[in-house]
């Protein structure tokens, strides 16, 4: 590989890859994305090529397929993208541009005194300018990928509040019927608890907004056609996707478990995956979701253990 001041051969292949995963994926939605998104698909795949073209050449470096974990990432990333239809390709549109906008200004502070500084100023022209120009553009076509986030999201809560609960259910009751029920009640009335703490914020959001409209309106500075999530709907969702989640440490239990190992380590599994997910789509390190999520996870299980314990030993809970 050519040699670059103040670069190496990790940064390369991972500039590389990262424009090659971009390209990939975009090529890939032309598959079943329909005409609005094909459009925008097809101002983005010409750059994205750009950008995978020009940092082979810069760096010296043949690459034309992703590595394992780029590929797990592109298919996870494909899922979502179909279950989701036209908001989850407009929210991997965005993520995209996020993440590459901020691995860009990294990169740009760290090397901005070396010979990378006119290639890296270079590509973030480009996305800045895709930010502004076309994804930007996109969104205005009304669509809300904030309600995916809040799938995850409430996913996310009901996955780690319920696995505590169960928890400590297990150290109190020693019982799996017990367990069960107790964590099915606390699932329920989580998510109900969930959906109308979110549909109250989400209305006094909506007020101020309709308030903010009509004033456009009035002055004529708004052509009337926005339109924001019901807050019905938001709730729904989220109180749906809070329980689910809820589900994840339950089911070990209803099909057999007897202790909380099997649903901490099933909750380990699919919270690091939804930690992943939900720390792209936000623009934030995943690593670092992903061990706060693990070390929360860890922490809401040690110390409702302990309550239960503690719990049991007092009130003398006896159940079977």
């Amino acid at each position: 590989m050519k040699y670059i001041e103040g670069a190496d051969e990790k940064l390369a292949k991972k500039l590389v890859l990262d424009e090659l995963f971009d390209l990939t994926l975009y090529k890939a939605l032309l598959k079943f994305a329909n005409a609005d998104e094909i459009r925008i698909l097809e101002k983005l795949i010409p750059v994205e090529s750009g950008h995978f073209t020009f940092w082979k050449k810069f760096f010296g470096i043949e690459i034309e397929s992703l590595n394992f974990f780029r590929k797990i990432k592109l298919y996870i990333f494909l899922a979502i993208c179909r279950i989701f239809g036209r908001p989850g390709i407009h929210l991997m549109l965005e993520a995209l541009e996020i993440n590459g906008i901020k691995k860009y200004l990294d990169i740009w502070k760290q090397y901005k005194d070396k010979e990378m500084r006119g290639a890296i100023r270079k590509i973030l022209e480009d996305e800045f300018r895709h930010e502004d120009e076309i994804v930007s553009e996109y969104e205005r076509r009304k669509i809300h990928p904030e309600r995916i986030r809040d799938i995850f999201l409430g996913f996310n809560d009901g996955l780690v509040e319920i696995l505590g609960a169960v928890s400590g259910f297990f150290a109190a009751f020693h019982d799996q019927t017990s367990v069960l029920i107790a964590g099915l009640t606390v699932g329920v009335a989580g998510s109900i608890s969930m959906a109308a703490s979110v549909f109250a914020s989400s209305s006094s959001a909506t007020e101020v907004e309709n308030r903010e409209e009509e004033k456009l309106r009035f002055l004529g500075q708004s052509d009337g056609d926005d339109e924001s999530p019901k807050p019905i709907t938001s709730s729904i969702i989220v109180g749906i996707s809070y329980f689910i989640g809820a589900m994840v440490p339950i089911l070990p239990v209803f099909f057999g478990a007897k202790n909380i190992l099997l649903s901490s380590a099933v909750s380990a599994v699919i919270i690091i995956l939804v930690s992943y997910i939900v720390a792209f789509l936000s623009g934030m390190q995943p690593l670092r979701r992903i061990m706060s999520n693990l070390f929360i996870i860890a922490l809401a299980v040690s110390v409702t253990y302990l309550i239960g314990t503690i719990a049991k030993s007092f009130f003398g809970i006896s159940v079977g």
